[in-house]
C-alpha cells in the first residue's frame, strides 16, 4: 500500500495546483497574438505542459521564471511551485510549443525539463536507495537536486538522518542503475534497497561456495526460474539478493536449486530482514568507535605532552631537550603522534570535502578540513622554523588539530548512535512477524501426513501453515479449518479478540489465543499487511516537512559565510596587534599576536556547525511519526505532521465516521398491500448490486426472510443506476424500483406522499435514516434505518473544543438524521445531503475563510474532500481509496485518535521549534564568542579544540531533544474515555 500511496502522491503532486507557491502579480502581457483568426480557432486548442525546473531556491527564482513564461505569446496560465521544482503552463499549441517554453526558463538562468503528461501510471516506480557519506544538509539538498534534474524522475526525497533516498521515476525514461550513477556523481556511495514495484525481495548467505564459477553457476540456474526478476550476486560477501514474483516462485524455491546445483556442497540459508538496514548502522558504528579509539591513541599523548607535562617537575625539563637548534623533544613527539590523526583518521573530512567542492556546494567536512589544516600547517612551519633556526621561538598548535579531530569523531560517533534510536519504531513493527512457522504436508486426497517447522520468510503463497494457541500468525491468509479468537490489537487496534473460523481473513503478526487453525498463505513477504505498514512508516520517515526548507536554505549560505566569518576575525585580530590596537598583556606569554589571530579564526571555524540545523526536522519528524504508529495513527510524512499541528477546524463525515458504520434495519412501513418478503426481494435485488453500507444493511435484513434457503440467488437487475449521495435505480422482474432518499424521488420525478413525509419526519427525529423505495413510480414503503454512534463521541468533539477545533459534520445523508445526531454529540455546524464534490467544495469554503481544515472520513465519497483538505484522515477500517487520499490513518478507527494526532503533531514541532533554537541559539552566541568577543572585557578566550567539542555536543543535543518525543503520552483528557468497553490508559 506504501508504493500505491507514494505513485498516488507523486501523480497527485504533478496535477494539483493547491500547494503552489502564489503567483506575483505582474503587469498585462501578451498571451496570445492579437488576430481575430484565432479567437474564433481558441476552443479546444488549450494544452497543458509540466517541467522539472532544477535550481530555485525561493520565491524569487520562481517569480523570474513565471515572468518569462508568461512573456511567451500563446500562454494562457503559468505556475511555479518552488518548493518541488515544478512549473505547470497552459498554452495554445498553435502559437508555441513545450521546447520554447523550456528553452524560456533555461533563458533565466535554470535547468527545464518537460515531464510528459501522457506517462503511464503503470510505469511509475519507486526506488529506494541507501546513500553512504552525507553529513549535513548540504549534502543532502546536493544528492536531491541531482536525482529531480533527472529526466523521467517524477519526485526525489533524500533523508539525512536515515541516509536514505526515494525515488519515484518513469522505468520507460529512466533506469534505477542510472539513478545510482546520478548519485555517485555527487561523491557519495549508493546502495540499492529496492527498486520498481519489486512484488518481494530476498537476500540469501551461500556457504560452500569456493570459486566465482560456482556463484555465477548458481546466478544462472536461479535466473533460469520462471517469476524471477532479477539476480545480484556479492562474491565476496558469498550474499545473493534476488527479486522475484511471489505468485510464480519463492524462497523455498531458491534454497532447493542452490543447493541441488552444488549436488548437496552448497547450504543456502536466509539473510533475516532489516538485517540490511541494521547492519549498515551498525557498521558505521563500529567505524566511528573504531576511529575514535585510533585518534584518542595518538591525542591523549599530544593533550599530555602539551598541557600536562609541561607542568610537571622533571617531564617539562626532558620535553625541553633540543634537538636541532632550538627544535625540542616536545615539539617533535607532537608532530610525529598528530600526524596519524590529520591524514590517515581524519582523511575522511579530506574526501568529503573534495566532494562538495567538486560540486560547488560547502559543507561540515570543509570547515573541519580547513580549521585542523591552518592548525597543523602552521605548527609545522613553527616547528621547521625552530628546526633551521639558532633564535626562533616559537608555539605549536599540534593538539588542536588532533584533539579538534577527536572530539569531532566523539560526536559523530554519539550521533550515529543516538540517530540509529529514531528509527526503533520500524524495528518493533518488524518484530511482530514470527522468526518460525509450521508448514503442513497433504497426500493427493487433503489429509495432513506431516509437518515441519522453517523460516517464517520461507513462506510461499497457498501454503498451509499450522497456527498453535498462544503462537503468532506467520502471514496474511484465510483459515481453511479449526475455529479460535484471534488478538489483532497490535495491527488493527481492536482490543478485543475476534473470533476467527473457516473462511475468514487473518492477518500476520497477529495472536492466535485458543484453538488450532490452518491458515493458507494469501500474501507474502513484502505483499502482507505487516510489511505496508513498516514501508509506509519508512516513507513517512522519509518526506521532509516544509519547516525543512528553512535549514536547507541557511545550509547553502551557512559554510561559505562562515569561512568569511573566520578569515574577517583572524585578520581584524592580527591587524589590531600588528597596529598595537591592544595591549600587548592580552597576548598570552607562549604566543605573538600572530598566532593569537589564529586561534581565534580557527575557533570561528570549527564552532560553526550546520550539522544541527539539518538534523532539526528529520529527526524530530522521524521519532514522531514512529511514535504515531506505535500509537495506531499513521502519518505519512513532514507535510502532514506539519499540516495537523496548524488544524483549527476538523470536518466529519459521519456513517463510519461518527457512527459505527454497520447501520442496522429498525423497522419497516408499507403504504401499499403487499407482503412484506416479496417486498425486500426486489429491495434486495437493487441493492445486493450497491457498495453502500446502507445498502448493505437492507439485504442483510433481507437475508432474514430467506434464512431456510442456503444459498440464496436475488432476481436479476437489469440497468442498475447508482446515484452517489442519493439512491440506486434499476429494473427488478420488469418493475422499475428507485431505492433512496427524497432528493432522488423528486429528481426521478416520483412524488412522496403526505403519509411518506410524515414517516421520514418521524424517523429522522429519532437519529434514523429514512429510505424510500418506488415501485413503477409509486412510493411503496419507508425503511427506518439506524447505525449507533461510537462510543464517546461526544467526549472527542467536547476535547476539541476545548483545543480551540472547531467540529463540523458533512454528510450524504438526510437533514432531518444529520441534525439529530449533530445535537446529540454536540456539533453545531452540519452540512447535510451533500454530494461528495460538495463535501470536497465545503472544505474549499472553510480553507477560503483562513481555517485550516482537517477531514475524517472513511468512505470512497470523501476521497475528494481527503485531498483537497489540509490534512486528511481516513478510519483505519474504510476503504483503500480513503486511506491512499488520506494523510493520516487511524488504525485503530477510534475518533480518540483524531485528538492524538493533532496533540502528537502539535508537540513534534514544539520539538523541531526547540530544536530550530537551540540550533541557532547556538551558532548565533558561539561565533561571536570563539571570535573573542569577550576576551577584551573578561580575558576568556575559547581554545579551538573546545570550540570542535562544543560543536560535536551540538548535534548530539538536537538529536537526543527529538528522541525525547519517545516518551510522548496521550493527553490526558482522554484517560476517562472509555473505549469499546475499555479505559484508553
Amino acid at each position: 500500500m506504501a508504493a500505491k500511496l507514494l505513485a498516488l502522491a507523486c501523480i497527485r503532486d504533478d496535477s494539483n495546483n493547491r500547494n503552489l507557491s502564489p503567483r506575483p502579480h505582474y503587469p498585462s502581457m501578451p498571451k496570445y497574438p492579437n488576430d481575430v483568426a484565432f479567437q474564433d480557432n481558441i476552443e479546444g486548442s488549450e494544452a497543458k505542459a509540466l517541467f522539472t525546473v532544477v535550481g530555485m531556491t525561493c520565491s524569487a527564482c520562481a517569480g523570474s521564471v513565471e515572468k518569462a513564461v508568461k512573456r511567451l505569446p500563446g500562454i494562457r496560465d503559468a505556475a511555479v511551485d518552488v518548493l518541488n521544482n515544478r512549473a505547470q503552463v497552459m498554452f495554445f499549441p498553435n502559437f508555441v510549443n513545450e521546447e520554447t517554453i523550456r528553452e524560456a526558463i533555461e533563458d533565466v538562468g535554470f535547468e527545464a525539463t518537460l515531464i510528459k503528461d501522457e506517462v503511464n501510471e503503470r510505469s511509475l516506480q519507486i526506488c529506494r536507495l541507501r546513500i553512504k557519506g552525507m553529513t549535513c544538509t548540504s549534502c543532502s539538498t546536493t544528492v536531491e537536486s541531482a536525482l529531480r534534474g533527472i529526466q523521467g524522475v517524477k519526485k526525489a526525497q533524500v533523508a539525512l538522518a536515515t541516509e536514505e533516498a526515494e525515488i519515484c521515476y518513469d522505468q520507460n525514461i529512466v533506469s534505477h542503475n542510472q539513478l545510482m550513477e546520478a548519485v555517485e556523481g555527487t561523491g557519495f556511495e549508493a546502495i540499492l534497497i529496492s527498486t520498481g514495484d519489486d512484488i518481494s525481495k530476498i537476500q540469501l548467505k551461500v556457504d560452500g561456495v569456493r570459486t566465482d564459477h560456482s556463484m555465477r553457476m548458481i546466478q544462472n540456474s536461479l535466473q533460469a526460474l520462471p517469476g524471477v526478476e532479477d539476480v545480484a550476486i556479492d562474491p565476496t560477501a558469498l550474499k545473493i539478493s534476488l527479486s522475484y514474483k511471489p505468485h510464480e516462485t519463492g524462497p523455498r524455491t531458491f534454497i532447493q536449486v542452490i543447493e541441488s546445483t552444488g549436488s548437496r556442497r552448497f547450504k543456502a540459508t536466509i539473510v533475516p530482514e532489516g538485517g540490511g538496514r541494521d547492519s549498515l548502522r551498525q557498521e558505521e558504528i563500529k567505524n566511528y568507535y573504531k576511529s575514535l579509539l585510533w585518534s584518542l591513541v595518538f591525542t591523549i599523548p599530544v593533550f599530555l605532552t602539551s598541557m600536562v607535562f609541561m607542568y610537571v617537575p622533571g617531564l617539562k625539563q626532558g620535553l625541553d631537550v633540543k634537538v636541532i637548534n632550538m627544535l625540542t623533544i616536545g615539539e617533535l613527539l607532537r608532530w610525529i603522534l598528530s600526524t596519524p590523526v590529520q591524514f590517515i583518521i581524519g582523511w575522511q573530512f579530506y574526501t568529503g570535502s573534495y566532494k562538495a567542492l567538486r560540486h560547488g556546494s560547502a559543507n561540515m567536512d570543509v570547515l573541519i578540513a580547513l580549521g585542523t589544516n591552518a592548525a597543523y600547517f602552521y605548527s609545522v612551519y613553527s616547528v621547521l622554523s625552530a628546526a633551521t633556526s639558532e633564535k626562533f621561538m616559537g608555539t605549536d598548535f599540534f593538539e588542536t588539530s588532533s584533539m579538534l579531530i577527536s572530539f569531532i569523531l566523539l560526536g559523530k560517533y554519539l550521533e550515529v548512535l543516538a540517530k540509529g534510536k529514531t528509527s526503533e519504531a520500524i524495528a518493533k513493527l518488524m518484530n511482530l512477524a514470527p522468526e518460525t512457522a509450521t508448514l503442513l504436508a497433504f497426500d493427493s486426497e487433503g489429509n495432513v501426513i506431516g509437518d515441519q517447522e522453517m523460516n517464517s520468510r520461507l513462506i510461499q503463497r497457498n501454503d498451509v501453515i499450522k497456527i498453535l494457541p498462544g503462537a503468532k500468525v506467520a502471514c496474511d491468509g484465510f483459515v481453511i479449518w479449526g475455529q479460535s479468537h484471534v488478538n489483532e490489537s497490535m495491527i488493527t487496534g481492536e482490543a478485543r479478540p475476534v473470533a476467527k473460523r473457516k473462511g475468514d481473513a487473518v492477518i500476520g503478526g497477529t495472536l492466535n489465543e485458543n484453538g488450532v487453525l490452518h491458515v493458507q498463505a494469501t500474501r507474502v513477504g513484502s505483499e502482507s499487511a505487516l510489511s505496508q505498514i513498516v514501508r509506509l512508516v519508512e516513507s513517512a520517515q522519509m518526506a521532509k516537512a516544509p519547516v525543512q526548507k528553512f535549514a536547507d536554505r541557511i545550509s547553502k549560505y551557512f559554510v561559505p559565510l562562515v569561512i568569511i566569518l573566520a578569515f574577517c576575525t583572524w585578520l581584524a585580530w592580527f591587524l589590531a596587534g600588528k597596529l598595537n590596537g591592544y595591549p600587548k598583556s592580552w597576548i598570552p606569554s607562549s604566543m605573538d599576536s600572530f598566532q593569537l589571530a589564529l586561534q581565534f579564526g580557527i575557533s570561528v571555524m570549527v564552532i560553526a556547525c550546520p550539522c544541527a540545523l539539518g538534523l532539526a526536522t528529520p529527526t524530530a519528524v522521524m521519532v514522531g511519526t514512529g511514535v504515531g504508529a506505535s500509537q495506531g495513527v499513521l502519518i505519512k510524512g513532514g507535510q502532514a505532521l506539519e499540516s495537523a499541528h496548524k488544524v483549527n477546524c476538523i470536518v466529519f463525515d459521519k456513517t463510519g465516521t461518527l457512527t459505527i458504520g454497520k447501520p442496522v434495519v429498525v423497522s419497516t412501513r408499507l403504504l401499499k398491500n403487499m407482503v412484506l418478503r416479496e417486498f425486500y426481494e426486489m429491495v434486495a435485488a437493487t441493492e445486493v448490486n450497491s457498495e453502500h453500507p446502507l445498502a448493505k444493511a437492507v439485504v442483510e435484513y433481507a437475508k432474514k426472510f430467506r434464512e431456510d434457503e442456503e444459498n440464496h440467488v436475488w432476481p436479476e437487475a437489469r440497468d442498475f443506476v447508482s446515484i452517489t449521495g442519493h439512491g440506486v435505480k434499476a429494473t427488478v422482474q420488469n418493475k422499475e424500483i428507485v431505492v433512496g432518499n427524497k432528493s432522488l424521488m423528486l429528481d426521478t420525478g416520483i412524488s412522496v406522499p403526505a403519509d411518506a413525509e410524515e414517516l421520514l419526519i418521524e424517523t429522522e427525529e429519532m437519529a434514523r435514516t429514512g429510505i424510500l423505495v418506488s415501485i413503477d413510480g409509486n412510493v411503496v414503503g419507508v425503511i427506518a434505518i439506524s447505525d449507533p454512534l461510537k462510543p464517546g463521541v461526544q467526549d472527542v468533539i467536547s476535547i476539541l473544543k476545548s483545543m480551540d477545533v472547531r467540529s463540523i459534520m458533512v454528510t450524504g445523508d438526510n437533514w432531518g438524521t444529520a441534525n439529530a445526531i449533530a445535537k446529540e454529540v454536540g456539533i453545531e455546524t452540519v452540512i447535510a445531503e451533500a454530494k461528495p464534490e460538495q463535501k470536497a467544495e465545503k472544505v474549499k469554503e472553510l480553507q477560503a475563510r483562513g481555517l485550516r481544515v482537517a477531514m475524517v472520513g472513511d468512505g470512497i465519497n470523501d476521497s475528494p474532500a481527503l485531498v483537497v483538505a489540509d490534512v486528511g484522515m481516513a478510519i483505519g477500517a474504510g476503504t483503500d481509496i480513503a486511506i491512499e487520499a488520506a494523510d493520516i490513518v487511524l488504525m485503530k478507527s477510534n475518533l480518540e485518535d483524531v485528538i492524538t494526532a493533532i496533540d502528537l503533531s502539535r508537540k513534534t514541532f514544539s520539538r523541531i521549534r526547540m530544536n530550530y533554537f537551540w540550533a541557532l541559539a547556538y551558532n548565533l552566541l558561539g561565533i561571536p564568542i570563539a571570535a573573542g568577543a569577550l576576551f577584551p572585557s573578561t580575558g576568556f578566550r575559547l581554545p579551538p579544540w573546545v570550540a570542535g567539542a562544543a560543536m560535536a555536543a551540538s548535534s548530539v543535543s538536537v538529536v537526543c531533544c527529538s528522541l525525547l518525543l519517545k516518551y510522548y503520552r496521550r493527553p490526558k483528557k482522554l484517560g476517562t474515555l472509555e473505549i469499546r468497553g475499555i479505559k484508553v490508559e
